[in-house]
């Protein structure tokens, strides 16, 4: 997957037409589209400071695509930009990471085959699509049941850094921006 620069990445964001607010973040989802791997990337964008690639997904992992937890299908987040969408928060009730306050847009994948696609209805809602980390001491390399529709860092150290960068950022509500790799 190629790496991004500030540079680019601004360039994309504005190109896209959307916004390019002092603190944000951004994933990028791989063309490769790996089955079940962390092959996405995700940065943080701080003023002049930019940090990453971190490596994540902005997949669901094999699990979920082939068990349903939703009847309309698996979320696979649609790649826009979500202004104020996050806020720190407590991840299914269990450790601090960044939980949806706001509506997205996600695709319902429903043919239960491995492969997380951009197909099927469009849905728009709160569904718990949280910034998440997968292993709490350890970098996953499966996805697996880590995502059912999350963005996902599957490094403790980065997933931290990002925690650490959002509350010194005096912020309460985050902007994410999923962006396709280009």
């Amino acid at each position: 997957m190629k790496i991004y620069s500030y540079t680019e990445l601004e360039t994309e964001l504005k190109r896209l037409g959307y916004q390019w607010p002092s603190f944000h973040l951004i994933g990028v989802r791989s063309k490769a589209n790996v089955n079940n791997k962390f092959d996405d990337h995700f940065y943080i964008i701080q003023g002049p400071m930019f940090y990453g690639p971190f490596t994540c997904t902005t997949n669901p992992g094999r699990h979920w695509l082939l068990t349903l937890m939703n009847p309309k299908g698996t979320a696979v987040l649609k790649p826009g930009q979500y202004v104020d969408t996050w806020k720190l928060g407590l991840h299914r009730g269990q450790y601090e990471a960044l939980v949806q306050r706001k509506p997205i847009t996600v695709y319902r994948d429903t043919d239960k085959d491995e492969t997380a696609e951009e197909q099927g209805i469009e849905d728009t809602g709160l569904f718990g699509v949280n910034i998440h980390r997968a292993n709490p001491s350890a970098i996953s390399t499966f996805i697996e049941k880590w995502s059912a529709g999350c963005q996902v860092l599957n490094n403790p150290q980065d997933f931290a850094k990002l925690i650490k960068l959002c509350k010194e950022s005096g912020l309460k509500d985050f902007t994410y921006t999923l962006l396709r790799e280009f």
